[in-house]
């Protein structure tokens, strides 16, 4: 592959197409999949994304009316925007198609009047908070809020959806069960009232993983992790990886800068926090903190360069990083150096720079800057 840039992200068209087929097969084609692009994609860039899954999806899921219109320009499938949607947002999505969600009958009436300016009806899918303790009306709403929707004549409530908080705890599923039960309870309310064709959606990628299964339980699941070939916690990949083959689709890609000996003693970076015991042979790499990676890896994270393992030394810069290579022969500047992926027989994930970071793997992608190239591969 060809690429002049030098920090740049791999993208594999081979493993998200893989990865969505596995999907596919798990829930016996029965069930329609909104893919997840909020936040570009987790950090794999949402316009490639979406251009390559485009035949093999029937939603996109976005945050924001500002990524709804990017996602616009290479895919004419229906797109939820899961974020809240001002005034001036409800006219963008109405002149885009996009379906929005609703949080309570405040916002509801404000997407009601924007529609009724334009002339326009809105296809609107409302949330629904069961025990989850975040954005939609509680259940001992609903029946109040079906009188209300009713008389609103330019919405179309097309669906009732709500977010699993821990579902991935396989080891208590006590408040998850909890939570489907209240929000049947709702969906029921809304079929008794006359809704017997909504769509209904609860389960993203831990949802699809522990409770779905193909069993068809809802009309549209929320594919986000697990496409971009990440698991959404490790127990979960402990109990389904015999039965479903995620593959990662990213590799973060940059160049070493710098090649040099730095004496016994000396200095390695800002703030002094790590200071040479030997003549220690140090290679630069461009990339820092802005770029993604956060100064919590400062001394203590690690990339690949020529199929080794080199530790990061000092602290982690705005946009340079330091890295120990004494023990690495003949590395030049321009010297590829894979910060996630794989090179020759080492590798490095998103999970094991996750562990390092003290965080989550969805973190370590999404953080990743916008600006660095996206390359298809």
């Amino acid at each position: 592959m060809q690429n002049k840039s030098l920090s740049y992200i791999e993208i594999s068209k081979d493993n998200l197409i893989h990865n969505i087929r596995q999907f596919r097969v798990l829930l016996k084609n029965k069930t329609k999949i909104a893919v997840v692009v909020k936040a570009n994609a987790y950090g794999h860039g949402d316009m490639e994304v979406a251009k390559i899954v485009n035949p093999y999806v029937d939603y996109f899921q976005v945050d924001s009316i500002e990524e709804a219109e990017r996602v616009r320009k290479v895919s004419k499938k229906p797109i939820l925007i899961f974020g809240y949607t001002n005034e001036d947002g409800v006219k963008r999505a109405i002149k885009i198609g996009a379906i929005i969600s609703a949080f309570d009958l405040i916002h509801l009436l404000k997407i009601n009047r924007v529609a009724e300016i334009s002339k326009k009806k809105i296809k609107v899918h409302l949330a629904i908070d069961s025990y989850l303790g975040r954005e939609g009306i509680m259940p001992s709403q609903v029946e109040n809020i079906i009188k209300e929707i009713k008389n609103l004549n330019n919405i179309v409530l097309d669906g009732v959806y709500s977010h699993f908080a821990n579902i991935e705890d396989t080891m208590n599923s006590t408040h998850a069960n909890r939570q489907i039960d209240t929000y049947h309870k709702c969906v029921e309310i809304f079929r008794e009232n006359g809704y017997k064709n909504i769509n209904t959606h609860i389960s993203a990628t831990s949802g699809i993983l522990v409770y779905e299964k193909g069993d068809n339980l809802h009309s549209i699941v929320r594919l986000g992790i697990g496409l971009y070939g990440m698991w959404p916690s490790e127990h979960l990949e402990y109990l389904n990886k015999k039965k479903i083959n995620l593959k990662p689709v990213l590799k973060w890609v940059t160049h070493v800068a710098q090649v040099k000996v730095i004496p016994a003693n000396h200095p390695i970076g800002y703030g002094l926090t790590y200071i040479t015991k030997k003549a220690t042979k140090i290679a630069v790499i461009p990339q820092g903190y802005y770029d993604g990676l956060t100064r919590s890896m400062s001394n203590n994270g690690e990339f690949l360069i020529r199929g080794k393992k080199a530790k990061i030394i000092g602290r982690v810069a705005m946009n340079m990083i330091v890295v120990d290579v004494s023990h690495i022969k003949d590395v030049r500047a321009d010297d590829e150096v894979v910060i996630i992926g794989i090179q020759g027989k080492a590798k490095i994930t998103a999970e094991d720079m996750a562990k390092r970071m003290d965080t989550i793997n969805y973190e370590v992608t999404t953080k990743i800057s916008a600006l660095l190239p996206r390359v298809i591969i």
